[in-house]
């Protein structure tokens, strides 16, 4: 999240002592409002984590003043949020009367020998301790004695708060583009603390609503007038609703059906340039070079496991909705379910995946989450658990590729080497994110414990997927786990 410095090779003049404008809206999306309340199911759990590997242990007071003036900069990092009575209506966040950056920030030395794999270990154990829901719901751990001197920092944050683009783009602006501590640089005053009470949160959302219901109208009579002038286009757009909303062909394998409330972690580093070499061989993208070699993972641990291999599994994958003008912050996402082939052929794997993306991307209807999500978000969170649930439960997979930060960066004074994302796991069997830093993609595997119940088969199967697609770009380099 934090750094002690501006972006100085973009801004060089530090500009006017303001916070930085992320995520600074009072009210939740429906969307956030969904992964807010789903939680009422404790299997959909929307707990985000960054993990970042950094080349020294950054002093501790130079650290804790780093923080105190982040949360100066993102006004979010203050803020908790308040539900309105009996849950009628969406949540508000509200700068929280009582925060202790003491609170948010911990120190922990790697346990045992000090290696990733207790780091991952320990790492999991945070990521599953549910937030103080009475705090903003964040938390920062920064982890000593790595091997050679280096050091670990976790960010923990609430999905509600925002989506992977948007945490990119808080550590791009959060972190800084020199080892030295940066002078001069703005330091807002802290937020002035507002009433925010249960109460006033239903108004304002009885003021909000009543506001909207003049564009809601005319977006209906919009749509309705569009639809008789265009009755082809409506009729278009109503068949994509019916296939978006259609689960996929795939049933979840059986080797992969239990779930439980664990989660563990591993990490993997491939080559980005090569692995978007090895798609554009077979007429893809590094993202579907991407899918396939998790796929191929996937195969290769129903193999090793002696199961036979599916035709095909239940897969969901995210696509942002975000616009170049849209805030920065928040969530701007929707989500795809496909039916992921298992062929054995790498190149063929890639072209359907792609031509399976491409149709995904492509539907006019693909945003419905967005759209029913406002009427869903003003239910209870039992109710929003039973009609989530399902969406998500009976997904063997979900995957994610988020572009991250190309250049040098440092937190407190620590180059950041390498930065794994570790999204939620809502009832499926594994999500894995896949975040570019540099040279270097970072695979960030969240996996059920239940569900994997060979874990080393299981990362050495995903490191197998990626090395068989790399094979098609001669010369590229090996893939490896960090243990």
């Amino acid at each position: 999240m934090t750094t002690d410095g501006r972006d100085t090779t973009r801004d060089t003049n530090p500009g006017p002592d303001v916070p930085l404008d992320w995520g600074s809206s009072q009210a939740m999306n429906a969307f956030e409002v969904l992964m807010w309340r789903a939680e009422a199911d404790r299997a959909l759990s929307s707990t985000i984590v960054g993990l970042e590997q950094l080349d020294v242990l950054p002093d501790w007071g130079r650290f804790v003043d780093a923080h105190d003036w982040a949360v100066r900069m993102v006004p979010r990092f203050r803020q908790r949020v308040v539900e309105p009575p009996l849950g009628v209506g969406s949540p508000r966040w509200a700068v929280d009367p009582e925060f202790d950056l003491r609170y948010h920030l911990r120190r922990m030395a790697v346990p045992g020998s000090g290696g990733w794999t207790e780091l991952l270990e320990t790492a999991a154990t945070v990521a599953m301790t549910p937030f103080d829901r009475t705090r903003p719901p964040w938390e920062v751990v920064l982890f000593e004695g790595l091997p050679d001197g280096r050091a670990a920092y976790l960010l923990k944050m609430h999905h509600s708060a925002t989506d992977g683009m948007g945490t990119i783009q808080l550590l791009g602006q959060m972190h800084s583009r020199r080892r030295e501590p940066s002078p001069g640089k703005p330091r807002p005053p802290v937020p002035e603390v507002m009433s925010t009470n249960p109460v006033e949160a239903l108004v304002s959302q009885v003021v909000s609503d009543v506001g909207a219901v003049p564009g809601v109208l005319g977006d209906i009579g919009s749509g309705l007038l569009d639809a008789v002038r265009n009755p082809k286009g409506a009729l278009r757009y109503g068949q994509s609703l019916r296939r978006v909303l259609t689960p996929p062909d795939a049933s979840g394998s059986p080797l992969l059906s239990k779930r439980s409330l664990t989660w563990r972690f591993a990490a993997l580093d491939v080559p980005i340039a090569d692995l978007k070499a090895a798609g554009k061989s077979a007429g893809g993208s590094v993202n579907d070079a991407y899918l396939a070699a998790l796929l191929g993972g996937y195969r290769r641990y129903h193999e090793a496991m002696a199961v036979p291999v599916p035709d095909a599994i239940p897969i969901a994958i995210p696509i942002s909705v975000r616009k170049p003008d849209d805030p920065e912050g928040g969530n701007r996402i929707s989500s795809a379910r496909i039916s992921a082939p298992m062929v054995a052929d790498p190149k063929a794997r890639i072209e359907e995946i792609r031509a399976l993306i491409l149709l995904a991307k492509g539907e006019p209807a693909n945003d419905v989450i967005g759209m029913f999500s406002p009427a869903i978000s003003r239910l209870p969170g039992q109710m929003i658990a039973q009609l989530a649930g399902p969406m998500t439960k009976g997904n063997d997979l979900q995957a994610s590729n988020v572009p991250g930060i190309r250049e040098e960066v440092f937190l407190a004074g620590a180059k950041v080497e390498r930065m794994y994302g570790y999204a939620p796991l809502p009832g499926c069997a594994a999500m894995i994110t896949l975040v570019s830093h540099g040279p270097v993609g970072c695979v960030g595997v969240n996996f059920d414990s239940a569900s994997f119940t060979e874990p080393e088969i299981f990362v050495r199967s995903l490191l197998e997927g990626f090395t068989e697609v790399l094979a098609l770009h001669p010369g590229a380099v090996e893939p490896t786990a960090r243990t």
